[in-house]
């Protein structure tokens, strides 16, 4: 196989090529059944067989409490701004950490179906800090707090998750954790829900991924579609309506990468490595820049800037020609952005650097 380019797409973004191949070589046969996965039907005993391991695999991976239910969903991120407030608002009042567009866009939607509150926010920083736990209002009638917990657009994100009791709250905590999942541990304690569309560290997209305290099913809004109902999803193991059955089985070989690769504490060692190599590299460079404050950038979505802005489509086009692809910024941002997911080994972030290096020294 000749030698792919390194793709540094925020999402849908890269996969291991090793589970590439081996859906390639599955495709029209899976496991002697005569069918692809595509094919076969989500009640049959091998697609059965495929939801069931994926669970299990990702149970372990992520070491997630019995006491949580794992969905198969669709609808993405953004379907999950409504599906939340629909299951866990009680049309009550749900506070949100303003950190960046997504959770922008989470506490906007919430809106819809609840009194949707900003408990705090980094705007006047322009989203390149975070917001201290300590100096957040969080209402004591708030159903939940919702927290982005990296931010793909603006390079943030929490590396440590807030302990809302130590704060005085009892509500549960809600994490959006589309981009970082599988990236680090999560400590389960501290969190009710968390969701995540899987094409960003965990499949392809079609895909999303919800973990939910089981006290928290059976509340959902009157108005809320039953396909969408956190109790009626898990009461039917993620069945009741056709899941994204292809999807489910990609992301399931990617669990089983990920436990090939070492699992998640390797994983996290490796993307503190990657990210440390590009920050470094920035920082010491006068013709680039990251804007975030250190402590509050992302592992997985490094945002940079050409000091001379005129030079960036030069950049690009030379990025693209040596195999650097998707390095374009976010449009409401601008500059470039390296989203080095799992998926991403060091080797190509060490070819962005060599590249950046060159072109800086050609712009001397």
């Amino acid at each position: 196989m000749t030698a792919r380019p390194y793709n540094f797409s925020a999402g849908p973004a890269a996969m291991p090529a090793e589970v590439l191949e081996i859906a390639a070589g599955e495709m029209l046969d899976w496991h002697g059944t005569g069918m692809s996965v595509m094919e076969m039907s989500h009640r049959g005993k091998a697609f059965g067989e495929i939801i069931a391991r994926a669970e299990a695999d990702l149970r372990s991976l992520l070491a997630i409490p019995a006491h949580f239910k794992v969905l198969f969903m669709q609808g993405g991120g953004l379907g999950e701004n409504a599906i939340v407030p629909l299951n866990l608002s009680r049309g009550g009042a749900v506070d949100f950490v303003i950190s960046g567009s997504w959770s922008q866009k989470s506490h906007k939607e919430a809106g819809r179906y609840a009194q949707a509150r900003i408990a705090a926010s980094n705007a006047d920083t322009k989203h390149t800090t975070l917001p201290a736990p300590a100096s957040w209002a969080i209402g004591d009638d708030a159903q939940y707090v919702h927290l982005c917990s990296n931010e793909t657009i603006h390079g943030v994100e929490f590396h440590e998750l807030p302990d809302l009791k130590a704060l005085g709250s009892e509500a549960p905590l809600v994490i959006d954790f589309s981009s970082h999942v599988a990236s680090r541990p999560v400590d389960w304690s501290r969190v009710g829900l968390a969701f995540g569309g899987a094409q960003k560290n965990l499949g392809p997209a079609g895909l999303t991924l919800v973990v939910v305290r089981e006290d928290l099913l059976g509340h959902a809004l009157p108005i809320c579609p039953s396909a969408f109902n956190y109790q009626t999803v898990a009461d039917n193991g993620s069945m009741y309506n056709t899941p994204p059955t292809y999807a489910i089985y990609l992301a399931g070989l990617t669990f089983q990468w990920l436990q090939r690769q070492g699992g998640i504490a390797e994983m996290e060692r490796r993307n503190i490595a990657k990210a440390a190599l590009l920050y470094d590299f920035i920082d010491r460079s006068a013709f680039y820049e990251n804007r975030v404050a250190p402590e509050a950038r992302s592992r997985m979505n490094i945002p940079f800037f050409l000091k001379d802005e005129s030079r960036n489509e030069a950049f690009l086009a030379g990025a693209q020609a040596r195999g650097l692809l998707q390095l374009k910024g976010h449009k409401s941002v601008g500059g470039m952005r390296a989203s080095i997911y799992n998926a991403m080994p060091i080797e190509g972030v060490r070819a962005l650097v060599d590249y950046m290096q060159q072109f800086e020294k050609e712009m001397a």
